[in-house]
């Protein structure tokens, strides 16, 4: 048996602004909240299923460097460039980071900064 990713968790300053935008990008839910202002999103149907929840841990400073993990989004109802313009009427913001323009994805950045990609192919929903 092998393990499979159950929880992404991301600091952030502002759980509840990232928490609207994650949600609206990934039609997802808010799932519970901590006291401490953590807020847990995911699926409709919550945790456990086969796609994994996110949690938005509250932190007054950013991570010192470079984050080592981004996500990876793909449209499942649109195509690549009808995504763009959803995400950037979002929040989103283009990001550079060396990219050539001759890569099949967009490097975009969450309100907070968190930078994330837009890939080219669209997959079915669950």
């Amino acid at each position: 048996m092998a393990c499979r990713i159950s929880e992404l968790v991301l600091g952030c300053r502002e759980p509840e602004v990232l928490a609207r935008f994650w949600c609206e990008v990934l039609d997802f839910v808010v799932l519970g909240r901590e006291d401490d202002g953590t807020l847990e999103i995911g699926p409709r149907e919550g945790f456990g299923g086969p796609q994994p929840t996110i949690i938005l841990s509250r932190r007054d400073e950013p991570e010192p460097g470079k984050s080592r993990l981004h996500i990876d989004v793909n449209a499942t109802d649109r195509d690549q460039d009808a995504e763009l313009e959803r995400l950037l009427g979002l929040g989103a913001r283009r990001a550079d980071i060396g990219q050539t323009g001759q890569e099949s994805w967009h490097v975009l950045a969450d309100p907070e900064g968190n930078e994330f990609c837009l890939l080219k192919a669209r997959i079915n929903p669950l």
